[in-house]
């Protein structure tokens, strides 16, 4: 079958794609989007999150053909612009790499959606909420002091912005 989506605010197409298939392979080996990462295929990890019209999903949980007419949003599409060409990183994303919260990187991806979503949620969040809103996210370096530090500090970038 053929699946139409707009993925990071461009539209997307993929053939042959298997009934079965999930969100992620499509994302990852057929529109060239390796930053969700593929490790539990559960959804007990959170390392594939991305937004499904605007809503967190694991996208190994999500079978490609219910993104139909869809729009996904993908860590790449967080950022502003290129970051390659120079072009800003989300704030989120900055205070990863500032709080020193990213470590091996295969986690991360997830985290910083699952970030995301919780600092335009609830503009100054407790380490409760933080907590909370991560819970579905396993990060296996055990970095959760810099993950905790880095949405702290991605919450106080933004409410200042």
């Amino acid at each position: 079958m053929r699946v139409r989506l707009t993925v990071n605010g461009e539209q997307r197409h993929a053939d042959d794609v298997w009934e079965g298939e999930s969100l992620l392979f499509l994302l990852r080996e057929r529109l060239g989007l390796p930053g969700s990462k593929n490790a539990c295929e559960q959804g007990e990890c959170g390392s594939c999150t991305v937004y499904l019209d605007g809503l967190p999903v694991c996208a190994c949980l999500v079978a490609a053909g219910q993104a139909q007419d869809r729009e996904v949003r993908t860590v790449e599409g967080l950022a502003t612009g290129d970051p390659a060409r120079g072009d800003r990183l989300d704030p989120v994303q900055e205070a990863f790499l500032a709080a020193g919260a990213v470590q091996c990187g295969f986690c991360t991806p997830g985290l910083v959606v699952a970030a995301h979503d919780l600092v335009e949620r609830v503009p100054h969040p407790t380490d409760r909420e933080i907590r909370e809103a991560l819970a579905g996210n396993l990060c296996r370096c055990t970095g959760y002091e810099a993950i905790l530090a880095a949405v702290r500090l991605a919450a106080r970038w933004k409410a200042g912005r």
